[in-house]
């Protein structure tokens, strides 16, 4: 059984603004899914859906199944709670998460004295082996934010992700504005924590080399809908849409020179969610797009064993 089961997943603002369209993925226990695409794809936008951390006018409908429990039915006592033990998430920039005024250590402990309703004392205990687990001395539990290193502040964001055992973590590009060496070793211990405690993890990244190289599948997303889903290697190597090869060619290659003399780039940009062109909607961008593009949207089919793709080209599907 999948730990996480999305169907046809769809947030809405207003009357026709869709920031997510139609989204059907699937997480399981112990497994990690990369979501990829430009700023403004609707990756974030899902990452929140997941939790119902978006503001009350958004508008979602489909379903998101944990553990074969509905989040977006679920009432407000339950998804408080899910948020944190069953589901929990990092968010994009972690200075601006963390609250400025408050130790470090009472940050991490705040969601174990609630939920867990665990004695101050045994919250303390449990503070200095969440920060040992990611590799911080248990003094920095005294440190206020901005006593920290960006990298400092990343590991104290997923000591608070894993503070009451979640099943499910959620990531929103955590390696953002880190340089190289730090970005690798919050990476590693990504897949460290969830290899060791069985934990499902979606990661949300504008970075598809990163994402192929840390996680099992890989979703491509465009104008709020999956245009691309398989094996995170396959998909990077061999991406089937031409979105997914424009992504993938924009970064460069160990071992081949010629990607590091020209990155090739893609023209243009996503379209406003309020105003979605017709047929698919990669078409005005796309390289090879042909007349039947501006017209019909294909669905995502299967391009290879376990690969799909939202393009007639690769798949020779129509709506």
């Amino acid at each position: 059984m999948n730990l996480l089961d999305i169907r046809n997943l769809s947030v809405t603002y207003g009357t026709d603004t869709a920031a997510v369209r139609g989204v059907d993925l699937t997480v399981e226990a112990g497994r990690k899914l990369g979501i990829a695409g430009e700023s403004g794809c609707g990756k974030s936008t899902l990452a929140l859906a997941l939790l119902r951390l978006l503001p009350a006018s958004a508008r979602l409908s489909g379903q998101i199944l944990l553990d074969g429990e509905d989040v977006l039915t679920m009432k407000w006592g339950r998804l408080r709670a899910v948020r944190w033990a069953g589901a929990s998430i990092v968010f994009q920039g972690a200075m601006h998460s963390l609250n400025a005024v408050h130790r470090i250590g009472d940050q991490i402990a705040e969601p174990l004295l609630v939920h867990r309703q665990a004695t101050p004392p045994a919250a303390r205990r449990r503070v200095g082996e969440l920060l040992e687990h990611v590799g911080l001395p248990t003094a920095r539990a005294d440190a206020y934010p901005h006593e920290l290193s960006g990298g400092q502040r990343q590991r104290v964001m997923i000591a608070m992700a894993l503070a009451c055992d979640p099943r499910l973590i959620v990531a929103d590009e955590p390696t953002t504005a880190l340089d190289v060496m730090i970005q690798a070793q919050i990476l590693r211990l990504i897949e460290q924590l969830v290899s060791e405690q069985n934990i499902a993890l979606v990661m949300i990244s504008h970075d598809l080399a990163v994402l192929a190289d840390t996680c099992d599948r890989l979703a491509v997303m465009y104008a709020g809908r999956i245009v691309e889903e398989g094996p995170a290697r396959a998909v990077y190597d061999a991406a089937q849409h031409p979105y997914g090869r424009a992504l993938s060619a924009a970064f460069p290659r160990i071992g081949d020179p010629a990607s590091r003399r020209a990155p090739r780039g893609l023209p243009g940009d996503p379209p406003d969610p309020a105003a979605l062109p017709s047929g698919c909607t990669f078409h005005p961008r796309c390289p090879v797009a042909l007349e039947v593009c501006a017209s019909e949207d294909p669905p995502l089919a299967e391009a290879a064993p376990g690969h799909r793709s939202a393009c007639v080209l690769t798949t020779g599907s129509r709506p």
